[in-house]
């Protein structure tokens, strides 16, 4: 396989499903400010950044409060995220994402990561595949959260890809728009109600079979 796409991977509920970790560590600051936030709620901070889904939460509470009271929650709830990745290993990678890398790899395909999340190499440490990434993007390196572009452009540049060649795969409605946005393949993995905008749409990973790799690659 002589073509060389740029192979771009969101992380939360693509590779790992860390949300559920978000959820409680988010869950812990909401009842300590009388919110009542659910599951369903914790649908709107999808590939949304760390200080805009505080603000989410408030605003569902009706909270107001201080530049100096939101730093502090902030610190709060990625502490308390921090502590549930302690034991965190290969186990927490979702099903069939390994066997896709594996063939990325095996068929020297650039592989990069782009995630909003700010612990994502600790992440990707701890489940034994930060060596599968030839470039890693994530909330240090970017000023502009989902749907826009900017942490997909540059993974693809550090891929040394033209984004018409990056194929995206995101669970989240900001992720895929953002891909579609920067003219890039995007690959919905979850619901296809949720992510229709998506140009394919996988439940998950063990729905790919190496022929449509393959065909994406030829493309």
């Amino acid at each position: 396989m002589n073509n060389k796409k740029a192979f771009i991977f969101d992380l939360d509920g693509v590779i790992v499903d860390t949300a559920k970790y978000h959820y409680l560590a988010w869950q812990k600051i909401a009842n300590e400010l009388n919110i009542d936030f659910t599951l369903e709620h914790n649908e709107l901070l999808k590939g949304v950044s760390r200080v805009r889904s505080l603000d989410i939460i408030l605003e569902l509470g009706k909270v107001e409060a201080s530049q100096e009271d939101k730093d502090r929650w902030l610190v709060q709830k990625n502490e308390e995220y921090l502590s549930y990745l302690v034991d965190m290993n290969e186990s927490e990678i979702l099903p069939g994402v390994f066997p896709v890398l594996q063939f990325l790899k095996e068929n020297g395909q650039p592989i990069a990561l782009g995630s909003a999340s700010k612990n994502a190499r600790p992440i990707l440490e701890k489940t034994g595949i930060l060596s599968y990434f030839d470039a890693i993007v994530d909330g240090n390196d970017v000023t502009n959260a989902k749907p826009d572009p900017e942490v997909f452009l540059i993974a693809a540049q550090l891929l040394n890809r033209n984004p018409e060649d990056a194929i995206v795969f995101e669970d989240s409605v900001a992720g895929v728009q953002a891909a579609n946005i920067g003219k890039m393949t995007s690959i919905g993995i979850g619901s296809a109600t949720v992510l229709h905008e998506a140009k394919y749409i996988f439940k998950d990973f063990t729905e790919i079979d190496t022929n449509f790799i393959e065909d994406l690659i030829k493309k």
